[in-house]
């Protein structure tokens, strides 16, 4: 998956709703509202639409 602005501007809001979540449960409760999901894969976490349930970016190692 290539790196892109859209992959570095979806990185941000994740990492931005982790740090005010107090518990991952929350942080993904939090995404979902905008729309985002993350899926656990062999290769680490990907943040994915709901719509389409398709995968947008690979997740930092920080929020894996």
């Amino acid at each position: 998956m290539q790196m892109t602005k859209t992959h570095n501007e979806l990185q941000n809001l994740a990492m931005r709703e982790r740090a005010m979540a107090v518990s991952e449960r929350e942080w993904k409760h939090r995404l979902r509202g905008y729309g985002y999901a993350i899926k656990d894969t062999s290769e680490g976490r990907v943040l994915t639409s709901i719509r389409n349930n398709t995968e947008l970016c690979p997740l930092p190692g920080l929020l894996a």
